[in-house]
């Protein structure tokens, strides 16, 4: 059973920071691309970045400069540092791996999101 659990969501001012962790856990063979969206009410899960488990991001247009992705390969997690957050980066922040398991098939996998709330 893989498992992805986010933490790190909250309440920030305008302008302020936050980092989100999302590790993988159970059996597996191996952790490959790693990615973060977001949903915000009323409007469709988004992409936010995404990063290879070598290394390579892609990010969303709308926190291109303002967020960085990040993973530890050896703990099997993916981070995202939010800065000069924005009201508009109100949402709930969801991380998604694909993931080979132990029979050598690839699945998505999704966490239950964590929520990020950006209000004066």
């Amino acid at each position: 059973q893989v498992q992805l659990v986010e933490s790190g969501g909250g309440l920030v001012q305008p302008g302020g920071s936050l980092r989100l962790s999302c590790p993988a856990s159970g059996k597996f063979f191996s952790v490959n691309a790693m990615g973060w969206y977001r949903q915000a009410p009323g409007k469709q899960r988004e992409f936010v970045a995404t990063i290879t488990s070598g290394g390579s991001t892609h990010y969303a247009d709308s926190v291109k400069g303002r967020f960085a992705i990040s993973r530890d390969n050896a703990k099997n997690t993916v981070y995202l540092q939010m800065n000069s957050l924005k009201p508009e980066d109100t949402a709930v922040y969801y991380c998604n791996a694909v993931i080979t398991t132990v029979s050598r098939s690839r699945h998505d996998y999704w966490g239950q999101g964590t929520q990020v709330t950006v209000s004066p």
